[in-house]
């Protein structure tokens, strides 16, 4: 079943009755109730939003991914539940005696999946892409050679256009892909701890202060549906400099978009659970090979 994604940008109050999530504006108009079980995601993007205990006891039993954004309005935390899978300890043993061998090939498999999606996007735009989907032939155990590198400086000028450089603090689209990227990282967290894995133990990121590694690996081949949507937002509306709500509400779209995974369509939110099911699934050596999405 699809989860829904809720995006709150206004003063709420936020609590729970009948196992329900009861949205009360705070100007007093209309008062709104969504079942738990229906909630996949949820953005809390007002600092007047009130949100009682017992729904956020609900929600996080309900593995539904809660962001918070700052100041800015831009996603700075994330609720997930630390007991999701009645396998727990096993399957993070599992994960945790990953062999180093096991791991560079599985990051081989993933900057496998996410070239090839690049290149077929770029395609779908009428780019060229022939050398880029080349590319995703010749990458070794561990990706030595830094094919993903070298896939990069090709994407992103026939992508965006020449004079585009791919930068967190960069000019437009560079704040739509940030955005975009940072709600699939939480999506892609959800699915992990729900299929019982660490987000933090990654097998190719690995820098100590960053508590999402094995989020930043398994979202790369997804980004590229992020990327289209971005694409069609710029091209629309080159000039974004500010993320008003009406943006952030279409790049929270990119949850239910259309995703083929072993040659059946499914919305990406489920087949990023599809993903790391299958994830965990490797670590416990009963299968060789993530099953990562192809974009059509």
């Amino acid at each position: 079943m699809l989860k829904r994604t809720l995006f709150f940008s206004n003063p709420y109050r936020l609590s729970l009755k009948n196992n329900k999530l009861v949205a009360e504006p705070k100007d007093g108009t209309e008062t709104r109730t969504i079942p738990v079980e229906d909630i996949g995601f949820i953005v809390l993007d007002n600092m007047q939003i009130s949100i009682s205990l017992p729904l956020i006891e609900a929600l996080v039993s309900n593995n539904v991914a809660v962001v918070f954004t700052d100041s800015k309005h831009m996603p700075q935390s994330m609720l997930l539940n630390l007991d999701a899978h009645n396998s727990q300890t096993e399957i993070f043993r599992n994960q945790i005696n990953a062999s180093l061998p096991l791991k560079k090939n599985l990051w081989k498999q993933t900057t496998e999946a996410k070239i090839k999606n690049q290149a077929r996007l770029l395609k779908l735009c009428d780019r060229q892409s022939l050398d880029i989907m080349k590319l995703s032939a010749n990458v070794k155990s561990g990706d030595v050679e830094n094919k993903e590198g070298t896939a990069a400086r090709l994407y992103w000028p026939r992508l965006m256009g020449d004079q585009f450089i791919r930068d967190r603090y960069g000019d437009p689209p560079n704040n739509l892909l940030n955005y975009g990227y940072i709600i699939l990282r939480a999506a892609v967290a959800r699915s992990l701890v729900g299929s019982g894995l660490l987000p933090t133990l990654g097998i190719h990121h690995r820098n100590k202060y960053n508590s999402y590694c094995l989020a930043d690996d398994i979202m790369e081949p997804y980004r590229p549906y992020v990327d289209r949507r971005v694409f069609t937002m710029f091209k629309n509306e080159p000039d974004i400099f500010i993320l008003e709500k009406e943006h952030k509400a279409e790049l929270l779209k990119v949850l239910t978009d259309d995703v083929f995974i072993d040659d059946l369509r499914r919305p990406l939110m489920i087949a990023l659970s599809m993903t790391t099911s299958s994830l965990a699934k490797v670590f416990a050596v009963e299968i060789k090979n993530i099953k990562y999405p192809e974009l059509r």
